[in-house]
């Protein structure tokens, strides 16, 4: 056995003595955490192994005089006993400590770990090569990288390292860093790690409500809200009262009305600066919502114009008048009109090269744009269809008939048939495989696309009273709003209900959340009554803001 095991094996004995005592009691432990006594630089490494205690202190970098116990002359023989004890081979010297330390009193073992333990506590990242460090450092996951910081400083020279946070900050699916920026105290952080504080900051503020107040935007009198939509620091909200109203997201106010409908608002898509609205006025308008300049009116339709999807320069329309246009919202030029559906068209999908249509005539359809033929009419549903998802693989469609069903969409074949809900879908969303439905029936469901197996069902004792008006998922959380006046908040993993991010007043007697939008660091709700209850408004929520309050301080 060589000195560090033979010395190992002495701690051990001690240890296990002095936490034990000779009768089995337990005492309190000696053993204290290593923090370190500050960095050893590479120089300190000494080549030779030591072979005795008073080598490996000094390869430690302690002086050979260590503290002495000053209780007396040392005893008659001491140095006699000492050299026997040299002369034995270490075996026999194992076995004169065994019975040596059998005999010591817990103070007198307590005073050997003080001497021995110290020299265990080796500070091996600093004894590493800086690039070797910083690899085994990349293991830590970012909460430890942050208390390894507090070690001593060459460990926060090491875990601030501006290229391991890109690191951690890949992992996390953050691609964009932020300016570097200066905590309090002085001391600079770098622009990875403050995006990743940053980053965790807002995911902190979104599942434990740290937001602040919702700053509100009252408007459209006491019309109901029926479109919202939400573009860098603009909002823009529409309404059956014929105008659209373009918001500031900072600073609350309205910054101007669209006018020009002559019936009211049913649907509005919005791309940067520019909106498109759809009108019971059977018309589209295309607005610059930075000037409030209608830009284009779209004629065509005979009937309301229902829903929209604005994909690139381009947006399809669906109306009442059972026909879908294709438009070119630069020119306001209507490129194609594809028929037939044989009644109204509900909703509508474009991902750019294909139209996927459903109808209150039970039907989903894909289209063709360009040819205006129809590829595949998708029949199975026996009643009107509300909603639709399409991703270029798979369409999902929602309807009253209480079932949402999957297809290919390049064959045209039902892949599944999704059963739960006991009434009708009215919005669902459609990402990486992962389908969330809202219902009448005030439950939400998470779904696998590719199985038509329900994951979840987002109910329980906090679940929604009322009907699921709409819902967004993003940030791996589901934001449901309801009839009930709610906003609720689910973890799209577990399925487990957060909080309630909004609860309105009025909530259970008549104040309705109609619709909400949400960015990874804003949620903007539309809400009101049906009976007077509630003002009609929007509620700005910002769960950045502890970054802002950091920036300005």
């Amino acid at each position: 056995m060589g000195f560090y095991g033979t010395l190992k094996l002495i701690f051990y004995k001690m240890k296990r003595k002095l936490d034990h005592g000779p009768d089995g009691r337990t005492f309190p432990s000696g053993k204290k955490h290593c923090k370190g006594n500050g960095p050893l630089g590479p120089s300190s490494l000494v080549q030779a192994t030591p072979t005795t205690f008073g080598d490996l202190r000094l390869a430690n970098g302690h002086s050979a005089q260590r503290r002495r116990v000053t209780s007396g002359p040392p005893p008659t023989g001491l140095q006699d006993w000492l050299h026997t004890f040299q002369m034995w081979s270490g075996p026999e010297r194992l076995l004169a400590l065994d019975e040596l330390i059998d005999r010591c009193e817990t103070s007198q073992v307590k005073h050997m770990m003080q001497v021995i333990e110290p020299q265990f506590q080796r500070d091996f990242i600093s004894l590493l090569p800086k690039e070797l460090a910083l690899y085994v450092l990349t293991f830590l996951p970012p909460r430890d990288l942050m208390q390894a910081a507090q070690t001593c400083r060459y460990w926060r020279i090491l875990a601030e390292d501006n290229l391991l946070w890109r690191e951690k900050c890949r992992e996390e699916g953050i691609s964009e860093c932020e300016s570097s920026r200066r905590r309090r105290c002085g001391t600079a952080v770098g622009p990875w790690k403050s995006a990743y504080i940053r980053q965790h900051r807002i995911e902190t503020n979104w599942r434990q409500g740290d937001s602040g107040e919702p700053m509100v935007l009252k408007g459209h009198d006491d019309h109901v809200i029926t479109c919202l939509q939400f573009s860098g620091d603009l909002i823009v909200s529409g309404s059956d009262d014929n105008t659209l109203k373009v918001w500031s997201a900072i600073s609350g106010k309205c910054l101007r009305t669209l006018t020009g409908h002559t019936g009211g608002v049913w649907c509005s898509q919005m791309s940067v600066a520019t909106v498109i609205s759809g009108s019971t006025d059977r018309t589209l308008r295309v607005w610059d919502a930075e000037s409030g300049e209608c830009v284009h009116t779209l004629y065509g339709h005979t009937s309301t114009v229902r829903c929209m999807h604005l994909h690139g320069n381009r947006v399809v329309s669906g109306s009442r008048d059972t026909t879908l246009r294709v438009w070119d919202v630069s020119t306001g030029r209507c490129e194609h009109v594809l028929t037939g559906h044989v009644a109204a068209v509900r909703c509508v999908q474009f991902d750019g090269r294909r139209v996927v249509s459903g109808g209150y005539d039970f039907m989903v359809k894909v289209w063709d744009p360009d040819t205006e033929v129809c590829l595949h009419t998708l029949q199975g549903h026996t009643n009107r269809v509300y909603s639709l998802q399409f991703d270029d693989v798979f369409v999902v469609s929602g309807s009253l008939d209480t079932s949402i069903r999957v297809w290919d969409a390049e064959t045209g074949n039902c892949v599944h048939t999704l059963t739960g809900h006991q009434s009708l879908t009215s919005g669902m969303e459609l990402r990486d495989n992962v389908l969330v439905s809202g219902n009448a029936d005030s439950t939400v469901r998470v779904w696998d696309v590719r199985t038509g197996r329900c994951l979840h069902t987002l109910q329980g004792p906090n679940k929604h009273q009322s009907a699921v008006t709409c819902l967004q998922f993003c940030r791996g959380l589901v934001l449901s709003s309801s009839d009930d006046g709610t906003v609720k908040l689910w973890d799209l993993r577990t399925g487990a209900w957060l909080r309630d991010v909004v609860a309105l007043q009025s909530r259970g007697s008549g104040g309705v959340v109609w619709r909400i939008r949400a960015s990874d660091t804003r949620l903007v709700c539309a809400a009101g009554s049906r009976n007077g209850t509630e003002e009609t408004k929007l509620l700005v929520l910002d769960f950045d803001v502890d970054d802002k309050k950091t920036e300005t301080d």
